[in-house]
């Protein structure tokens, strides 16, 4: 009787053990990413509209119809950069991913509380290079620190209903994600996602 039990828990542990692994490693072997199916199709440090939802030919899985959706995929390597968000009629939000997927900050116009979404991204090593100002408080400029050097930016904006979707993609199309020119202001950055 015991060693039946003890046969039931080792290859319980065992399927558990052997999951709990797959489910952690897919993201990292899978070949078709969603940064790897963005590239073809994306440029690197700007703003990309992607086409609207279709079950036919969706760029990414589980897209929405009722929003517009841009990617800035970038690449810090170069330096910081300055993304600046018009927000829509009904809501946009911002989000930021690394290259493996990894969701590190989010920001919506209700958040923000300003007509437009505007901030600088940016190393941690390259935030510490930053000149100090007293003038300059963190309610200024919003500046986001990468944990990594390459990554996704998915700005959406909502359609509340299907007339006002070339509102919401005319407001993305305004969206501006590029290198800096002039050096951003010091302030303090979110740490984490929002």
């Amino acid at each position: 009787m015991i060693r039946l039990m003890f046969t039931i828990v080792a290859g319980v542990v065992l399927g558990l053990v052997v999951h709990l692994v797959s489910v952690l490693a897919l993201p990292r072997i899978a070949t078709q990413d969603a940064y790897s199916r963005l590239t073809p199709m994306t440029k690197l440090n700007a703003v990309t509209q992607l086409p609207l939802a279709d079950p036919n030919n969706s760029p990414m899985p589980f897209m929405d119809p009722a929003f517009a959706i841009a990617i800035c995929r970038y690449d810090l390597t170069g330096g910081p950069l300055k993304l600046t968000v018009p927000v829509s009629q009904a809501y946009t939000s911002v989000s930021f991913y690394t290259r493996n997927e990894i969701a590190y900050y989010a920001i919506n116009d209700r958040s923000a509380g300003k007509k437009v979404i505007e901030l600088d991204l940016m190393t941690e090593p390259q935030h510490n290079e930053l000149p100090e100002d007293e003038e300059i408080t963190a309610a200024d400029r919003l500046i986001i620190d990468s944990p990594a050097t390459t990554g996704l930016i998915v700005m959406k904006a909502l359609a509340a209903e299907p007339g006002l979707m070339q509102q919401a993609q005319n407001s993305l199309q305004a969206a501006t994600c590029a290198p800096q020119t002039e050096a951003p202001a010091k302030a303090e950055a979110p740490r984490g996602r929002r």
